[in-house]
């Protein structure tokens, strides 16, 4: 069971990339573009619309609403269209990813937390 829910989110993760790339892709109608990229922009975004930090209804987004976009989003973009962003996302999926830049970037992040939790202490 575990298996099979690895693969589902990461087929997820494959058709959110494939939605981006396909909503800037001029085969795909206006409508399509404007809902794959906002499913996209949604499902990356680190906001959501019910916060994670209240009980069961915080997941309810990540759990039902973003694959039910995803899944409306897809059936929208013409087929041969989706199909060549999916192998274009998976092709990108599988490139190697740099625990060193990624060590960099969360540094990056703390460093600037903490200048401005300095700031504000400094400030009160």
């Amino acid at each position: 069971m575990l298996k099979s829910a690895r693969q589902w989110a990461r087929r997820l993760k494959r058709d959110v990339h494939a939605l981006w790339l396909a909503g800037r892709d001029p085969r795909t109608p206006w409508y399509a573009k404007a809902l794959a990229v906002a499913v996209a922009a949604y499902a990356l975004s680190p906001l959501d619309l019910i916060p994670d930090f209240i009980p069961v209804l915080g997941w309810l987004d990540d759990l039902i609403i973003v694959p039910l976009g995803i899944l409306l989003a897809v059936r929208l973009v013409p087929t041969e269209v989706m199909e060549e962003h999916r192998r274009a996302a998976a092709r990108a999926a599988s490139r190697p990813v740099s625990r060193v830049a990624a060590v960099l970037v969360a540094l990056t992040w703390v460093a600037a937390g903490v200048v401005l939790a300095r700031a504000l202490w400094m400030h009160r």
